[in-house]
C-alpha cells in the first residue's frame, strides 16, 4: 500500500524493482489455527511451519523437492535478483531486540560482496533502526540453549536454507527474524522499517552492489576459481570478542517435573557483556574439477539441475575415461527421519582414481559457469547440503552380497596366512570390543577383504574430470 500511497516510500522504487512473494508456503498458510505457534505472541491465528507434505521449505533450497521450491527457483532464476530478503519469526530466549538479522559475512561469499554488506549495508540499517526505536542485533545462538551468559555464536548458513543458497548464487541475502515474544504489531513495524531502510541502501549504493555481483559471477566461471580450494563447511574458532547484548534478567533452576533446566525470564531488561564467537573457519574444502559426470542410472539428478538452471549436456556415445571420485568408510546414518530422508550423519572418504565406463545418456556438467558454487554444494559430499548427506546415495553403502559361514571358515584360514591380512584382522579384534563376540562380523570381515568383495560398494558414483575436454 505505502509503495503507492506514500510518496516517501514510493520514491524508493525509482532505482529498485521489488519482486514480492506474499505467501510462500500456501498450504502451510491455509492450515490456520490459534495454536500453531506455542512460543509466539500473536497474531490471533497463524499458519503452520510446513507445507502439505510436512516439508520445511527452508530446508529444501538445494534438493528442491517441493513444488513451492521449484516455483521459487524458477522465479529466482528468471529475475536473477541482486538482493534477497526472507522474513521470519524466531524462537529462542527473551531479549530487548524486536528484530535480529542474518547476513552471510563470515566467509562464504566473494570478498567484495562481504565487504559491501559489512561496510555499506549494515552500518546504515543498524543506525537507522536504532534511531527508529527498533534496535537490531545479529541472529545468533546461545552456546548453551537459552543460557545468555554462556556466550553467543555465529555461523555460516548452509545453502539448504534461503540466505545460504542465495549467497552461493552471489546474491546477498538478508534473513529477518522478528522476536516471537514481542507483540504482532511490534514485529510487523520492525520488519516494515527494516525493509524501508534496506531499499534506501539499495537506492543509494545499488550500482556498487551490481558491479561487485558481476565480478563475483564472472570469477565463479574461471579456471582460477576452480584451481582454488573451495570451502564447503565452517565452524567457529575458539577466539571470541566481547560484545554488548541487551537481554533480560533471568533465573535458572532444576525442574522438579522434567529434571531439566528451567529458565525463568523476568520483566527487567539487563545489559550483558558476552563473549561472541564469530570467527568462522573452513573445516572442509573441495578441489573443483573441469567437469562432474553423473552416470545415466542416476538420471533423477537431471531434474534437480534443471530446477537450479545449471548448464549440462548428455553424451550420445559410450566411452571409457580416467576420473576421480571418493571411496567412503566409517559411514554412520541418521537414526531418525529428517525431512523425509535418512541423512548421512558422518563419514570418512579417500580420493581414488578409476577408469570409468560411461554409457550414452550420462550427464556432463561443465564447471565454467556462474552456478559452479551451487554445483559444488550439490555434488561434493562434504557440503552439509549435498545430495549425499541428504541420503540420495545411501544404497551405495549397502552390502548386497555375503558369504556362507561354511564357505568363509576355510577361506578365512587361508587368508590368515597373508601377514597383511593377519595384521589387519588382529587390529580389528584389538580396536573393536564387540568384534570378537560377533561371529558374523568376524567372517564378514574376511569376505570384505577377499577377492570376492563388492568393488563398487562405498564408491561415490559422481565422478570428477580435471583434464581434457569432453565432447557433446
Amino acid at each position: 500500500r505505502d509503495f503507492i500511497a506514500n510518496p516517501e516510500i514510493s520514491k524508493l522504487l525509482n532505482n529498485v524493482t521489488v519482486v514480492f512473494i506474499p505467501i510462500y508456503s500456501v498450504d502451510g498458510h491455509e492450515r490456520f489455527s490459534a495454536f500453531n505457534r506455542i512460543n509466539q505472541n500473536g497474531p490471533k491465528e497463524m499458519g503452520w511451519r510446513t507445507n502439505a507434505n510436512n516439508l520445511n521449505l527452508n530446508r529444501d533450497y538445494i534438493k528442491a523437492e517441493a513444488p513451492e521450491t521449484k516455483a521459487w527457483l524458477t522465479l529466482f532464476n528468471k529475475w536473477n535478483p541482486d538482493f534477497f530478503i526472507d522474513c521470519h519469526v524466531t524462537d529462542g530466549a527473551d531479549y530487548i531486540y524486536p528484530l535480529t538479522y542474518g547476513l552471510e559475512i563470515n566467509g562464504n561469499m566473494d570478498s567484495n560482496l562481504t565487504n559491501w554488506q559489512k561496510n555499506t549495508y549494515l552500518p546504515y540499517v543498524t543506525n537507522a533502526m536504532e534511531k527508529s526505536g527498533n534496535p537490531i542485533f545479529p541472529y545468533v545462538s546461545f552456546r548453551e540453549w537459552h543460557d545468555i551468559e554462556s556466550g553467543l555464536e555465529s555461523w555460516v548458513t548452509p545453502p539448504l536454507l534461503s540466505q545460504g543458497y542465495t549467497a552461493i548464487a552471489n546474491c546477498p541475502g538478508l534473513l529477518i527474524e522478528t522476536h516471537m515474544l514481542k507483540d504482532y504489531k511490534t514485529r510487523v513495524f520492525a520488519t516494515y522499517k527494516m525493509l524501508v531502510y534496506t531499499l534506501e541502501v539499495l537506492n543509494n549504493s545499488g550500482k556498487e552492489l551490481l558491479k561487485f555481483e558481476q565480478i563475483a559471477n564472472d570469477f565463479s566461471s574461471t579456471e582460477k576459481f576452480r584451481k582454488t580450494p573451495f570451502p564447503l563447511s565452517f565452524e567457529y574458532s575458539k577466539d571470541s570478542v566481547l560484545i554488548d547484548f541487551k537481554g533480560k534478567e533471568f533465573t535458572k533452576e532444576i525442574s522438579d517435573l522434567s529434571g531439566g533446566l528451567w529458565f525463568k525470564f523476568g520483566s527487567d531488561y539487563k545489559d550483558y557483556k558476552l563473549p561472541y564467537f564469530n570467527n568462522l573457519k573452513p573445516t572442509s574444502f573441495a578441489q573443483l574439477p573441469e567437469y562432474y559426470i553423473v552416470p545415466r542410472q542416476y538420471a533423477f539428478i537431471e531434474e534437480i539441475l534443471k530446477s537450479h538452471n545449471i548448464k549440462y549436456f548428455k553424451i550420445n556415445y559410450d566411452t571409457t575415461l580416467s576420473a576421480n571420485t571418493y571411496k567412503f568408510k566409517n559411514v554412520t546414518l541418521g537414526t531418525s527421519s529428517n525431512e523425509g530422508h535418512q541423512k548421512v550423519q558422518s563419514f570418512e572418504m579417500d580420493i581414488i582414481t578409476l577408469n570409468l565406463k560411461l554409457i550414452h545418456g550420462s550427464i556432463v556438467i561443465p564447471m565454467n559457469q556462474e552456478k559452479s558454487k551451487i554445483i559444488a554444494h550439490l555434488l561434493e559430499p562434504k557440503s552439509p547440503a549435498s545430495l549425499l548427506q541428504w541420503g540420495y546415495f545411501n544404497s551405495i553403502f549397502e552390502q548386497k552380497e555375503y558369504g556362507e559361514s561354511y564357505i568363509l571358515e576355510p577361506l578365512a584360514r587361508e587368508m590368515l596366512k597373508d601377514t597383511l591380512i593377519k595384521s589387519g584382522f588382529e587390529k580389528e579384534v584389538k580396536n573393536n570390543p564387540n568384534f570378537p563376540n560377533d561371529p558374523y562380523a568376524m567372517l564378514n570381515w574376511f569376505y570384505t577383504h577377499s577377492k570376492y568383495k563388492d568393488e563398487q560398494q562405498n564408491i561415490y558414483p559422481i565422478v570428477k574430470v580435471y583434464n581434457g575436454k569432453i565432447r557433446n
